[in-house]
């Protein structure tokens, strides 16, 4: 069974449903799950004008310390061992693929799950795809776990 699961979050209904099934892998095989947010805020410069990118860069950090909190309760809550990352510095800023990739080499992980949005057609096309450039590019076995990007950004 795999004993270092690497888990990205983004704090999203599928990464709820990643979190569930890292969580059940992790627990029925004795292992542990390093979770991780990507931090990165290079979109957020092309995105928007007369802002505080300071204060941008802050809220994006809280927001992912809460997302990663609620990761290790819920970790904890099931008995499975797991400590979390924020990811300031990303390995490839703008590339989320390539720096949730290099975050699993780097912790050493044997699996990497991640939730996928399920987004299809004109919407997959222009927001691209993370899960897809993961798959492409790890070495790690990695599990994707759909949702209906329909869903609510979960609290």
């Amino acid at each position: 069974m795999y004993q270092r699961i690497l888990l990205a979050v983004d704090g999203s209904h599928c990464a709820e449903l990643a979190m569930e099934q890292a969580i059940g892998l992790a627990k029925a095989g004795g292992g542990a799950v390093q979770a991780i947010f990507i931090a990165d805020d290079i979109d957020m410069l092309y995105d928007a004008r007369y802002y505080d990118p300071g204060q941008m860069r802050r809220e994006l950090e809280a927001w992912g310390e809460k997302v990663l909190a609620a990761t290790a309760r819920r970790c904890e809550a099931a008995g499975v061992p797991c400590t979390t990352r924020l990811v300031t510095r990303p390995a490839a800023p703008g590339h989320f693929a390539d720096s949730i990739v290099a975050e699993a080499e780097a912790c050493g992980a044997d699996l990497l799950v991640l939730g996928t949005h399920g987004r299809r057609g004109l919407s997959r096309a222009l927001m691209g795809s993370v899960a897809e450039g993961v798959v492409r590019k790890s070495r790690l076995p990695v599990l994707l776990v759909r949702s209906d990007s329909r869903q609510p950004a979960a609290a």
